[in-house]
């Protein structure tokens, strides 16, 4: 459900945000002031404004470290696909510099990013990783393990090759485990709860002054509708509304092109 939520339009998640908290301060107001229970809701008349404090702090605390978990995934995924671009354009470099030819491992290297591009890419938005684009990382880690590298161009620069597609494997799994990540439902739950609570706590401090109620409702809610539709924009580093950029490994891409 959670998750069927976040997959939405920008304007359908926000839309729902809306329709969603608008109804349950519907609800709540309907049955301060016009149920058949209002008599008996307006008797707990006299709860103090600081009251409100309690619950909306629980609310900010528990957005605020979703957000925070969900901003750590994004620069984890940025870092990841930055390295991977920065591991092939060194493995690019050290070839270009080895005293030996190493036309064959540019020419996987640039099979392996052009295959991140087309193939990884658009499949990561549903969590799944491309085998072209593993076959093609194995093969570069053939090339590089390839002993007659240590033998023509020395231990030196073999291990400097190695590490480099090292580095780019490792940076694939991290990117390739962060599009598959999310945040737990239950945080989200939980925080949308707690902004019915907190609804319902501010209804509580005014239920002698129904315009009061109204407006101090309404103030709370459209803040809690644009800082949780905010986050959720936010949710999935790969598919989401704000993503990551593929940009770094085509520029990789790119200067392999221009350098042969």
């Amino acid at each position: 459900m959670i998750n069927g939520w976040l997959m939405l339009p920008a304007w359908a998640l926000f839309g729902t945000l809306v329709a969603f908290y608008a109804a349950t301060a519907a609800v709540i107001a309907w049955l301060a002031m016009g149920s058949p229970v209002s008599g008996w809701i307006k008797s707990f008349t006299g709860v103090v404004a600081p009251f409100i404090a309690a619950v909306s702090v629980l609310f900010s605390l528990l957005t605020g470290f979703l957000a925070g978990d969900i901003a750590d995934r994004n620069r984890q995924a940025w870092r990841a696909v930055n390295g991977e671009a920065s591991a092939i354009v060194m493995l690019n470099t050290l070839s270009l510099a080895a005293v030996t030819d190493m036309s064959a491992i540019r020419a996987q290297l640039k099979t392996y990013a052009d295959s991140v591009l087309k193939d990884e890419w658009p499949v990561m938005a549903e969590g799944r990783r491309s085998p072209a684009t593993g076959a093609a990382l194995r093969e570069l880690l053939r090339h590089a393990a390839d002993p007659a590298i240590a033998r023509d161009a020395g231990q030196t620069a073999a291990t400097a090759l190695l590490n480099a597609v090292i580095r780019i494997r490792d940076a694939r799994a991290e990117r390739l485990a962060l599009a598959s990540d999310q945040t737990n439902d239950i945080k989200w739950l939980t925080v949308l709860a707690l902004g019915i609570v907190t609804q319902i706590a501010v209804a509580l401090v005014h239920l002698d002054k129904p315009r009061a109620k109204i407006a101090a409702m309404a103030v709370f809610t459209l803040g809690a509708i644009i800082a949780l539709g905010l986050v959720a924009l936010q949710e999935y580093p790969f598919s989401g509304h704000m993503r990551v950029s593929p940009l770094p490994i085509e520029r990789a891409a790119e200067l392999m092109s221009q350098t042969g």
